[in-house]
């Protein structure tokens, strides 16, 4: 074999080598940034959302709706401390929805959503004011937005007794969309006996309207 094809060949192998080697490093960089991003995260939620404990909270499993796919939902049983008092109680659950998907892929509400304000009405009526973030960072798309109406609702519906339908505000205010598609001015049925998709299409517009509320 020619000397100079002996040499191109052993820098070749040298690059391979190399390049593994940078690969290896490049992956275990990127896992640590990610490790770092995800406590970044906790913490900044912990600091904008802290714990919401009270002292009637009991352990309990409760049933969190996380994204299962691109364009459903399911529950994960989560046990966690839960008031008696029906409003600390909703409070709680959104807040685990939020802060806690059990992975990334999971997560239904943009990252930096925060719950106002939550209250329920005599007729059992539940409010839910979020932080602008529900909207602005919500990822473009009706399944997207869809799954997050849903996942509210369904949490809800499954670990508070009394409630019926749920209204949802966005910064203290009645808006016409979560992200430009889903339909905010109505209310969504919390009946039990309901199918997930709380949200009908209206085939020309831009915006789903809800499901009418009994």
């Amino acid at each position: 074999m020619p000397r100079n094809l002996k040499i191109i060949l052993g820098l070749l192998a040298l690059a391979v080598i190399v390049g593994l080697i940078s690969l290896r490093s490049l992956h275990r960089r990127m896992q640590r940034m990610a490790a770092s991003r995800a406590a970044e995260e906790q913490a900044r939620h912990a600091v904008l959302a802290p714990p919401i404990s009270t002292p009637t909270d009991v352990t309990v499993k409760a049933k969190i709706f996380w994204a299962a796919g691109p364009d459903r939902i399911a529950p994960v049983e989560v046990e966690m401390p839960l008031s008696a008092d029906p409003v600390e109680r909703s409070r709680q659950l959104l807040q685990a929805l939020i802060t806690n998907p059990p992975t990334a892929g999971q997560r239904t509400l943009p990252e930096d959503t925060t719950l106002s304000s939550f209250y329920i009405l005599p007729d059992g009526t539940a409010i839910a004011d979020f932080s602008d973030a529900i909207s602005s960072e919500m990822p473009s798309g009706i399944l997207s937005e869809e799954m997050a109406v849903n996942s509210i609702a369904r949490t809800l519906e499954s670990n508070v007794p009394g409630l019926h339908r749920l209204k949802i505000l966005i910064r203290g205010q009645e808006a016409e969309t979560l992200a430009g598609n889903v339909d905010l001015t109505g209310f969504f049925d919390l009946n039990g006996a309901a199918a997930p998709a709380a949200i009908r299409s209206a085939p020309p517009a831009t915006t789903v309207a809800p499901r009418p509320a009994h």
